[in-house]
């Protein structure tokens, strides 16, 4: 009778609850988790399908699992996370499970059945390039930690981690067609791996391979996403970006303990400038892509604090006085301007020993200028001006000219044997006015006083003809300050406090011009000055009728301005996606500002 009665109930429930009836059956009055809960138990059986040490139940079939199965994959799973294999649910095994992690399995489907896959999560290889781009789509909408640009460095150094090591190379791009998106977002997102809210599952990224989502770097928005904050504080943005940026190239997870890549949350790794990765992380990239040049792969280091740090890309400053603006500096709105440069696809203004920066939609970035020497190191730091300044085509090195020298930079660290004579160009000894690189042909241009050159850097060498007379360029000035090129297609030519646009292929300057620099370009109005001692004391600056609060940043007066004259073409320009927009030194900037 007693057979008939649960028969017949069991009938009546659903596959889920009998599955939960099943591991009840199964779990023993001692020894493993007295206090279970239902809830808990739940949890535990959801955890071990979505991590793939166990198929979920098939409503279809009403397929369940048997004992040895449970036992088997909670063994695993305990002997992954470096717990005692006890194959039951007990307190360690359900805190493990409570820990925030990677979204993604720690065993592929293959691994676990054959028959019912959930997602394709087995890597494709590898990237078959060496050269891959990446964009931050979106941001932390409601962090008040992390300003954007504090995003972007870390995401930069993140990646930089494994390009250190590797032959990666990794360049973020404006565009929607970059190899690696990245996105802060919520709950249910469209990708088949739903965020869960604070804690839990906080970020994956897709393996290589053909999907449209290679690659593609999701964090979960509900974290409280942090930088260099205590262990017990939030959750360390630059820690999860290595490990999730590890998945990104082609790394599954793995249950060594010191490694970026076991799935659990470790806590915050360090200073991102000087992050080293485990020796088993370097192995396991390596065996993908090879070693980069000039990295030893052959002495396994004894203590990780023994291996050679990273280069710092930038020496933070000792105190914050030592940015603080000078009594020397320029006021941008009634300076001429030594020279002018588009880098990574920014604005760049210099003037003496100081700098601007506009963003690429023209904003500009701070109302006061940063110490050229901080930012370039292996500038000679009594450099009083530079004469030119232009991103190289194809290796996209910085190139800077003062005098009768000129130095090559990646990034924002000199090159080795550099200053080194202009007569390496072919130029005279005159020196340069001038130089940018024209969209049109991609040639580098050179000025001096009323000739020009035209100069090929893919192959190192001046095109023959040249100089030839500047007036070819109808409407420009001689004796230029600088140009540069400009993500709208034009160039920009710079003299005294004017400028003239040269649109597309044209050797004429478009009618309507000279304009003023400080108007169109650094939010000046006529009777506007930003020296030192005529700065008004309040914290809000009023432009062309619009008022915008600043605020101090290390130092700095941060601008988040815009003017009704910032395009001089009426229209902000659409960033063009071949564009590399690394900006070091103003992430670096952003950096300092959490550091110190």
């Amino acid at each position: 009778m007693v057979s008939l009665v649960l028969l017949k109930w069991m009938r009546n429930i659903s596959p889920e609850m009998l599955l939960l009836v099943q591991i009840l059956w199964f779990l023993p009055v001692t020894g493993a988790a007295p206090s279970l809960t239902t809830e808990q138990l739940d949890m535990g059986v959801d955890w071990l399908s979505r991590f793939g040490y166990l198929p979920p139940p098939d409503p279809v079939t009403g397929q369940l699992q048997t004992k040895e199965a449970l036992t088997k994959a909670i063994k695993a799973m305990q002997k992954f996370g470096g717990l005692k294999e006890t194959g039951v649910l007990d307190q360690a095994t359900l805190g493990l499970m409570k820990t925030p992690r990677c979204s993604l399995p720690d065993v592929s489907d293959a691994e676990v059945t054959v028959g019912r896959r959930k997602r394709s999560l087995t890597p494709q290889n590898k990237w078959n390039k060496r050269h891959l781009s990446w964009r931050v789509r979106t941001f932390p909408k409601d962090s008040a930690l992390l300003g954007r640009d504090t995003v972007r460095a870390l995401m930069y150094y993140a990646l930089k981690v494994w390009s250190d090591i590797a032959p990666l190379n990794f360049h973020e791009v404006a565009g929607s067609d970059a190899d690696i998106q990245i996105d802060f977002t919520k709950a249910d997102h469209n990708d088949g791996y739903p965020f869960d809210g604070p804690g839990g599952t906080v970020a994956h990224a897709f393996f290589p391979g053909e999907r449209f989502t290679a690659g593609d770097t999701h964090f979960d928005d509900d974290e409280a996403w942090t930088f260099r904050s205590p262990d017990s504080h939030g959750m360390d943005l630059f820690a999860v970006a290595v490990h999730e940026f590890g998945h990104a190239i082609g790394l599954v997870h793995t249950s060594a303990m010191e490694s970026i890549m076991r799935p659990y949350y470790q806590g915050p790794v360090g200073d991102p400038l000087k992050y080293d990765l485990p020796y088993e992380d370097k192995v396991r990239v390596w065996q993908l892509y090879g070693v980069r040049d000039s990295v030893s792969h052959t002495n396994r280091p004894v203590n990780p604090s023994q291996t050679a740090e990273p280069p710092v890309l930038l020496d933070l400053p000792e105190n914050r006085s030592t940015v603080l603006l000078a009594r020397d500096a320029p006021d941008r709105c009634s300076s001429h301007f030594d020279a002018v440069a588009q880098i990574r696809g920014e604005a760049f203004f210099f003037k003496g020993k100081y700098f601007w920066r506009l963003t690429r939609e023209k904003h500009l970035v701070s109302l006061r200028p940063a110490q050229i020497h901080r930012f370039w190191r292996g500038l000679p730091t009594n450099l009083d001006s530079v004469d030119a300044v232009y991103e190289r085509p194809g290796d996209h090195k910085i190139v800077f000219f003062k005098g009768l020298k000129y130095w090559v930079f990646k990034d924002n660290i000199v090159e080795e044997g550099y200053p080194r004579p202009i007569s390496d160009f072919g130029l005279p000894s005159e020196g340069v006015d001038a130089a940018f690189v024209w969209l049109h042909n991609d040639k580098t241009y050179f000025f001096k006083d009323n000739r020009y050159w035209r100069y090929d850097d893919h192959l190192r060498r001046m095109d023959l003809g040249y100089p030839k007379d500047s007036t070819l360029w109808k409407g420009l000035p001689p004796q230029l300050d600088d140009a540069m090129r400009w993500s709208d297609g034009s160039s920009y030519f710079f003299k005294g406090k004017e400028y003239w646009r040269v649109p597309g292929s044209d050797m004429e300057v478009e009618p309507g011009y000279p304009r003023l620099i400080a108007k169109d370009w650094l939010l000046c109005t006529e009777m506007q000055s930003d020296s030192p001692d005529t700065e008004p004391k309040s914290t809000e600056t009023r432009i062309n009728g619009h008022l915008h609060p600043d605020h101090a940043e290390n130092g700095y007066e941060v601008c988040s301005c815009t003017s009704d004259t910032a395009s001089p073409l009426g229209v902000r320009p659409s960033p063009s996606p071949i564009w590399l927009l690394p900006p070091l030194w103003t992430l670096s900037l952003a950096l300092r500002s959490e550091l110190l």
